[in-house]
């Protein structure tokens, strides 16, 4: 119900007018039954644009930080993403990704859209990084299609940092689903979940035309912080007069 009442009522019209978000492929999205809809992922609003414009229900899996922030912000957020039937997953230690699989593969059991971000989390600079294999685990293991989707003009709108958008267009772009039947009972293969991911992510470059990264986001990310800060500390600023 509170699903329904952010989309038609408080903040899909919102969200419509900031970005003025234009659709296509948007009848590749199947109308009913188990789909994953594996989208590149550049901005925080990312997670109610595309919610916003789809007629089904889709149903995320998000970080569970967005469950636990400190404070009134925190508190907010949390059940804003509760209400809206977001689910948390925990992204450290070993049992990370086999909850993140166990939750993904409930929410198709029960015949509803899965949304997820192959590359796990934001991109930094905007540019396509390599994706994990999760994505393809469950998509062989449900028996499902996928449908590839590129969020366009949404880094320029809100980069990470960023609280308040830019008035910025945004497209969201849809790919015609991918059919992986003909890998059914090979979801313990590593070479064939290596495979079904990149045509995945290969599916998701074609239609966002980002440049693409083959690295996981979260590493590039990490060393690049450590070479800033390696640079920083050989040279140093001046301190201000």
């Amino acid at each position: 119900m509170f699903y329904h009442l952010l989309k038609y009522v408080l903040l899909g019209p919102l969200l419509r007018l900031l970005f003025r978000p234009r659709t296509e492929g948007l009848e590749n999205v199947p109308a009913s039954g188990p789909a994953i809809v594996a989208g590149n992922h550049l901005s925080f609003s990312d997670h109610f644009l595309m919610p916003a414009i789809l007629r089904r229900r889709i149903t995320f899996l998000a970080k569970a930080e967005y469950f636990t922030g400190p404070g009134l912000k925190g508190r907010l957020t949390a059940f804003f993403f509760r209400s809206a039937g977001q689910i948390p997953v925990d992204r450290s230690g070993k049992e990370a990704g086999q909850a993140a699989i166990r939750e993904g593969l409930g929410v198709l059991g029960k015949g509803e859209l899965l949304g997820i971000y192959p590359e796990g989390t934001r991109s930094h600079d905007g540019r396509l990084y390599k994706g994990k294999v999760g994505v393809a685990v469950m998509a062989l293991t449900a028996g499902v299609p996928v449908v590839p989707c590129a969020m366009i003009g949404t880094f320029e709108a809100q980069p990470p940092g960023r609280v308040v958008p830019h008035f910025h267009p945004v497209t969201i772009r849809f790919g015609k689903p991918l059919d992986f039947s003909r890998y059914a009972g090979m979801e313990r293969e590593r070479a064939i979940l290596r495979a079904v991911t990149d045509e995945i992510m290969y599916a998701i470059l074609t239609l966002s035309e980002q440049e693409y990264v083959d690295e996981y986001a979260a590493v590039a990310k990490t060393r690049q912080t450590a070479e800033r800060a390696g640079r920083e500390r050989r040279f140093p600023r001046a301190p201000l007069s």
